[in-house]
């Protein structure tokens, strides 16, 4: 029985799909002008995660996570490069790709893009002015009438009075309310635009999402999902936008992960205290990051720093170890009927996706397969399955033993010294044998010997 926090109400409540069987999501992506950092990266990972379960679950999903490819960032970032702007987007997409492919995030069922759904955009601003929650400004700019929709902040829980409090006072604006937000943003000199009803222009970055996602998945969807920092304004103002249009509920359920943190601080671009996932790869392997990332409850914040990434790679290097050895079949082959460390993972998973309960069950089904592998090897291999099977939900343990262990290294080189050490031995050379150890270990290699067989890892 799946229960999910549900920021619109903020408790848990039991998950019940508007169509029985199916889920539509949608889940807010990169606007690409530059690589993903960390925070990206979490976003990308979690709701990897919520799909992977949600199928493993039996449901049909369709995964909805679109791409920002035209907004106030990338024209400014194209104009310092003197770059074309679909040149900027396209390189940025592509890097995307390879960090979220290299941590084990399985692509969207669709990922559209803003500038390929300007006639959606433009049609939705169209029913929002006939609906009369839109105006058109002297600016030629369109914009949200905020006061007109009267559950604004219901999301988000702030209160249009509070807001205006705190509002800075804009100068040279011709908008009726200080918190109205632009849907259509009349053309400058020098920037991208399209046409339209009222003028040539281009989106404003709320509209997209709303477009995009009604257009995708329907009007009335299950699932809406994204980082905290987008519950206000962008969600709330897709709320908005969304049921004004079209006068129905927009999002049954909205699911937001928590800030990465460094610092005690936000790990964000403006602050200038990120690091991008391509830096974070060079020194750990895609797999450390993703469990690193999983560690944490998702709505919880994640503590970004050298001592956790390196905790997060001890503790893969254990899973990984219980497996070594063993005579498995993967992680697609399960036929063991549900044992009492499945009925753990899944309860885990089943309140609110509780990915590290889920870890520990993991940690205490390869302690389980530690203690077989000397006296039941076969029922160490069930239990390695098991563990191999339980993992892929969660989109670890992905790689063969030896390849995670040899990974990074000079493969052939350290083969050649093992075989070194081996005649070493075999001729009772102790002094050569240890001195090559020693130097591997120096290397960061360490060597275990099984009677005949040496095989080794990685520090």
């Amino acid at each position: 029985m799946l229960v999910i926090y549900n920021s619109l109400t903020k408790q848990k409540t039991l998950f019940t799909p508007i169509e029985p069987g199916k889920v539509r999501l949608y889940v807010c992506g990169m606007t690409v002008y530059d690589h993903c950092h960390i925070g990206h990266a979490r976003v990308m990972v979690v709701f990897d995660t919520v799909v992977r379960y949600l199928r493993h679950l039996g449901y049909e999903v369709i995964y909805v996570r679109n791409i920002t490819d035209i907004d106030d960032k990338i024209i400014h970032r194209a104009q310092e490069n003197r770059e074309d702007i679909t040149q900027l987007t396209q390189r940025f997409i592509q890097a995307m790709y390879q960090d979220t492919d290299a941590l084990g995030v399985l692509r969207p069922d669709l990922e559209p893009r803003a500038t390929e759904f300007i006639p959606q955009i433009l049609a939705m601003i169209q029913r929002l002015l006939d609906n009369h929650y839109a105006y058109l400004t002297e600016q030629g700019d369109i914009c949200y009438a905020v006061n007109r929709f009267q559950d604004y902040g219901k999301l988000s829980g702030k209160h249009l009075e509070e807001l205006r409090a705190g509002e800075r006072v804009e100068i040279n604006t011709t908008k009726q309310d200080p918190l109205d937000f632009v849907l259509w943003k009349a053309a400058k000199p020098g920037e991208p635009n399209w046409q339209s009803p009222w003028g040539p222009g281009r989106p404003g970055w709320h509209i997209e999402c709303s477009a995009m996602s009604t257009h995708c998945l329907g009007n009335h969807f299950d699932i809406h999902g994204g980082g905290m920092d987008l519950q206000f304004p962008h969600h709330e103002n897709e709320i908005a936008q969304s049921e004004g249009a079209t006068g129905e509920p927009f999002v049954n359920l909205w699911m937001h992960n928590g800030f990465v943190r460094i610092n005690e601080e936000k790990m964000s671009k403006s602050l200038g205290n990120f690091f991008t996932v391509r830096e974070v790869l060079q020194r750990y392997a895609p797999e450390v990051i993703r469990y690193f990332i999983l560690t944490s409850h998702y709505r919880s914040p994640l503590n970004y720093s050298e001592q956790n990434l390196e905790l997060a790679r001890q503790a893969l290097t254990r899973l990984y170890t219980a497996l070594r050895g063993l005579s498995i079949l993967g992680p697609g082959f399960f036929p063991m009927a549900e044992s009492p460390y499945q009925q753990s993972f899944l309860a885990a998973m089943d309140d609110d996706f509780n990915t590290p309960e889920a870890l520990a069950v993991l940690f205490d089904l390869a302690k389980e397969i530690n203690r077989l592998k000397n006296t039941d090897p076969n029922q160490a291999n069930q239990r390695g399955q098991e563990l191999s099977h339980l993992a892929h939900i969660l989109g670890l343990l992905q790689t063969d033993p030896e390849q995670f262990f040899q990974q990074g290294q000079a493969v052939e080189e350290i083969e050649q010294l093992i075989t070194d050490r081996n005649i070493a031995r075999q001729q009772r050379n102790w002094a050569e044998a240890d001195r090559i150890r020693d130097y591997l270990k120096a290397q960061g290699i360490v060597l275990e010997d099984s009677g005949q067989q040496t095989t080794w890892r990685k520090i």
